[in-house]
């Protein structure tokens, strides 16, 4: 699933690696603009999703993360794998990655690499 937290109004991104994982054989849902992190933990539960992306271009990067796996670990899906693509500054990503991100995607990353990279996190995911 890929989603678009808070009130960023720039969903390219977002719009490219869905395709991109769609291309490369994933079954992909994208959330549509600012949506809030409850929906986004609501909408990965009900539709038993294997991951979550988060494209997040606003600055808000670190609360809305924060507060997406609160929620997911409200509905007791701490489980499900969580990406971030979008602007990410250098010195935030070791945040992330503490919050319980497990990939952190930028601009300058081509798009085999990040869907290899989703790939390689997800096949134990099915495998289980």
């Amino acid at each position: 699933m890929i989603a678009k937290p808070g009130l960023d109004g720039h969903d390219i991104g977002a719009k490219i690696i869905a395709l991109a994982l769609r291309d490369a054989g994933a079954e992909v849902i994208y959330t549509g603009l600012r949506k809030t992190p409850g929906f986004i933990a609501r909408v990965a539960v009900d539709e038993d999703v294997d991951a979550v992306g988060l494209s997040l271009l606003s600055g808000s990067h670190k609360e809305l993360v924060a507060e997406t796996m609160q929620e997911l670990r409200s509905l007791d899906a701490s489980d499900i794998p969580v990406f971030v693509g979008g602007t990410i500054p250098a010195e935030d990503r070791a945040a992330l990655t503490e919050a319980g991100v497990i990939g952190i995607f930028t601009a300058e990353m081509r798009l085999d690499d990040v869907v290899a990279e989703v790939a390689r996190v997800l096949v134990p995911v099915r495998a289980a």
